[in-house]
């Protein structure tokens, strides 16, 4: 305790007399969606945490976002999803940013349904009983339109998803739908209602989520290709940064993790009803200390 209050006091009066510089703030932009917040979180944490460096993070839409990094108002983003889903914010400002490749490989975006049954899993027999919805495409979408009350629920509109779903509709001759653009937040509760209820739902959905292990759900097959392959999602830089502050650059550039630790950090967070993702980031980082050291090396 005697060693940090001497530590901290010499550090003040270093700062205060110039001797040592304070590190200017790392300023990233996100948006309020579940992975854009655990990764943007965990990169602060450990900004702050173990390179002593303070972090800003700034929350806007995704079109802000992007025109953001690329106008140099801010450092970086972590949640820009390529190929495909934010292919229109590449193709716009893509020459105006350095693109430091994936920080998790193996996304999916799509439209996704539950895939629980009416009662118990199984009958007496051990037979798995049948989902309450029981469709398997998007092409089987229009023939239900009732059930599910001409509805397709989405998120803020400006998600590279809701675009891509508006291509959907117009493939699928879904434009007698209603496209419902609400909070990720919103969509999620209405989600768990109509599995409650067993009632029919459809959802813009994307991996990695944690609603994927809090419930049994499925990607409808998408036979016109609309939604892509998967892909990536990917960690941007303003150009200069690399310059300007070399050890941050070289840390976003080696920030990299897989899916199931994102979905840690995001189900950590939703537990706790979103409260203090700060914490939950420090602890995710102070758990994975072999893998932060070979990000900040």
């Amino acid at each position: 305790m005697i060693k940090n209050i001497i530590t901290t006091t010499l550090l003040a009066l270093l700062l205060m007399t110039g001797v040592v510089q304070a590190r200017e703030t790392v300023k990233i932009a996100y948006v309020d969606w579940s992975s854009s917040v655990a990764s943007s979180y965990v990169v602060k944490a450990v900004l702050e945490e173990k390179m002593g460096i303070p972090c800003r993070l700034i929350e806007m839409p995704a079109d802000e976002m992007w025109k953001s990094v690329a106008q140099g108002r801010v450092d970086a983003i972590l949640s820009a999803w390529l190929p495909d889903t934010h292919d229109q914010y590449y193709a716009k400002y893509g020459e105006d940013v350095d693109n430091l490749g994936a920080n998790l490989e193996g996304t999916r975006i799509g439209l996704v349904i539950p895939q629980v049954p009416e009662g118990r899993y199984t009958s007496g027999t051990g037979i798995r009983n049948r989902p309450f919805m029981d469709i398997d495409s998007i092409e089987d979408i229009q023939d239900n339109r009732n059930r599910l009350s001409g509805r397709i629920v989405g998120i803020d509109p400006e998600a590279g998803i809701m675009i891509k779903t508006r291509e959907a509709m117009l493939e699928y001759g879904l434009e007698n739908f209603h496209l419902a653009d609400v909070s990720e937040q919103n969509m999620v509760r209405e989600l768990e209602r109509s599995i409650k209820a067993k009632k029919w739902i459809v959802i813009t959905g994307w991996e990695p989520h944690w609603i994927f292990a809090r419930w049994g759900l499925k990607f409808l097959e998408d036979p016109k290709d609309v939604y892509g392959n998967g892909g990536h999602i990917a960690t941007l830089a303003r150009k200069g940064l690399k310059e300007e502050m070399p050890d941050v650059y070289r840390f976003l550039d080696g920030f990299q993790w897989e899916k199931k630790d994102m979905e840690q950090v995001m189900l950590w967070i939703h537990q706790d009803k979103g409260n203090f993702p700060y914490e939950k980031a420090v602890r995710w980082i102070n758990t994975h200390q072999r893998q932060v050291d070979s990000w900040i090396k």
